[in-house]
């Protein structure tokens, strides 16, 4: 069975980094396409980056410098590394896998979903 989880939130303070895993299983991993999204309290979840099956790499503008997404497909895992985490940063984050392999990535192909790992930026 396909499935993907997170790990690696916590508490930091403003300024601070913090590094999430996504762990795949069931998954063409090297061959497939995955994402991370957000959904901070009261909003609607959103999307903040991707990494493609050969690596390229798209963020949201709110994020784009700031945060890094990478993988290692001989671990089956993603990663996402935040750095200068503001308070608008805090929420729950989700990793996302295409689980159909050899895809050209689109978002709306992700359809494989963790159950997320709680981020929260605060002093």
């Amino acid at each position: 069975q396909a499935q993907v989880v997170e790990s690696g939130g916590g508490l930091v303070q403003p300024g601070g980094s913090l590094r999430l895993s996504c762990t795949g299983s069931g998954l063409w991993f090297s061959d497939i396409n995955m994402g991370w999204f957000r959904q901070a309290p009261g909003k609607e979840r959103e999307f903040v980056g991707a990494i493609t099956r050969d690596g390229t790499t798209y963020y949201a503008d709110s994020v784009r410098g700031r945060f890094t997404i990478s993988r290692d497909n001989a671990k089956n895992k993603m990663y996402l590394q935040l750095n200068g985490l503001r308070p608008e940063d805090t929420a729950v984050y989700y990793c996302a896998a295409d689980q159909t392999p050899f895809r050209q990535y689109e978002m709306r192909h992700l359809d494989i979903w963790g159950q997320g790992t709680l981020v929260t930026v605060s002093s």
